[in-house]
């Protein structure tokens, strides 16, 4: 029952890992590197992330998390990235780019 109550926390904390970040963002990368469209999968993964990222904490995570990707995806437009939320119909609380300073950014990530 300890361990149900502990697992319980951590779920209603939602902790955003970079590996749901990556996942959520998969179905991007062909449009992030220049190479399709906006799939609505793509969007969808926004849409997730954007459910998982209501703390502060957790909003600052998948900033660092999405600026850990792009930098370690080779090819990715960085034109691409910062327009993306908007062709999905999403706002971001601060802007793609790989200068951005996550721990300046208490706003909702994602709404």
């Amino acid at each position: 029952m300890a361990v149900a109550m502990v697992a319980s926390a951590q779920l209603a904390e939602g902790t955003v890992t970079c590996g749901q970040v990556t996942s959520s963002l998969a179905p991007c990368l062909g449009y992030l590197t220049g190479r399709g469209g906006v799939t609505p999968g793509c969007c969808n993964g926004i849409r997730s992330l954007n459910g998982a990222a209501r703390s502060t904490p957790d909003r600052q995570q998948a900033c660092r998390c999405l600026k850990n990707l792009a930098g370690s995806v080779r090819g990715v437009n960085m034109g691409n990235a910062a327009g993306l939320p908007g062709k999905c119909g999403v706002n971001v609380g601060f802007p793609i780019s790989n200068s951005v300073d996550c721990s300046r950014f208490v706003s909702k990530v994602f709404y």
